[in-house]
């Protein structure tokens, strides 16, 4: 899976989980700020979105990865989502 294909399905499971209304979906990128900048992603959102990222994905995030930075942008996130996945293909990490 390519990055931008990361990018598209993140941005399909942000939009679904926090229930974003399609012109502000449409306008996510991976320089869009997350975490203080999208009003519907708070502190208790983040535990859904995870969830939702998790299965949709198929992988699983570890608590101590869950930081300010990794909800910095939507780049920043779906990087992350890369890294897991790519350790996940070498058998370094369990997957969900």
């Amino acid at each position: 899976m390519s990055q931008h294909d990361t990018l598209a399905r993140l941005v399909s499971v942000l939009s679904e989980s926090l229930g974003l209304a399609p012109d502000v979906a449409a306008g996510l990128s991976a320089d869009s700020g997350l975490f203080g900048h999208l009003p519907e992603l708070d502190s208790m959102a983040v535990a859904t979105v995870l969830t939702a990222i998790e299965d949709h994905f198929g992988i699983l995030i570890d608590d101590e990865d869950v930081t300010a930075d990794l909800f910095a942008t939507v780049g920043t996130l779906a990087a992350h989502i890369d890294r897991i996945r790519a350790e996940q293909a070498r058998g370094r990490r369990a997957r969900a």
